[in-house]
């Protein structure tokens, strides 16, 4: 059974590179047979949170509020792509994300980084571990991280140079730990339901 994986990506920025990554990820987990789906937030351009999808009365959430948590529902796993805005994290990736809570529950994520410099968006992958964690997943602990984004992956997400080559060989036990953790976190779901 092919495993649902959504990847997102949150940069609102009209040059934004690290799509490249996000694009490139998408790829590669199709390449390994899941079905991965790319989630930009700035394509579903949800308003800054006001109301959590829960908090609407049911049927009467917004279209794209209601398709997404549907989506992240029947996924098996997510892998967030962050960039670091002043050592922190993206807003708009935020911002989609805390318009769920529930729906992320007992399933992994993995985290992507990048930046134009060579710490590679560390510091942001290291602030979304705590709010995942928070937020109902099992972060895995391998991590990808790119840095200069744009010697490392071409417009169109190929590799090239000495980040490409680097990326390409961190890529397999990135998928690998993500894959593993999505399948033992369905058999467990459908063995057993979650505690609440």
């Amino acid at each position: 059974m092919a495993r649902s994986l959504l990847v997102f990506y949150g940069s609102y920025r009209s040059d934004r590179t690290g799509i490249r990554l996000a694009r490139y990820l998408t790829a590669g987990f199709a390449a390994r047979g899941d079905e991965a789906e790319l989630i930009d937030a700035r394509e579903i351009g949800l308003p800054i949170l006001d109301r959590m999808y829960k908090e609407y009365p049911a049927g009467q959430a917004p279209e794209a509020l209601e398709t997404l948590a549907g989506k992240i529902r029947r996924a098996d796993g997510f892998v967030f792509v962050t960039g670091e805005y002043n050592w922190g994290v993206q807003p708009g990736l935020k911002n989609l994300t805390d318009h769920f809570l529930e729906e992320w529950f007992w399933r992994p994520a993995a985290i992507a980084s990048y930046s134009a410099g060579r710490l590679a968006g560390a510091r942001a992958g290291l602030q979304w571990h705590g709010i995942l964690s928070e937020m109902g997943m099992v972060v895995i602990s391998s991590t990808v991280m790119v840095g200069p984004i744009t010697a490392a992956l071409d417009e169109a997400g190929m590799p090239m140079g000495d980040g490409g080559a680097a990326l390409g060989r961190a890529f397999p036990r990135f998928a690998q730990d993500l894959e593993w953790w999505a399948d033992a976190a369905r058999q467990q779901r459908e063995r057993q339901a979650p505690p609440y």
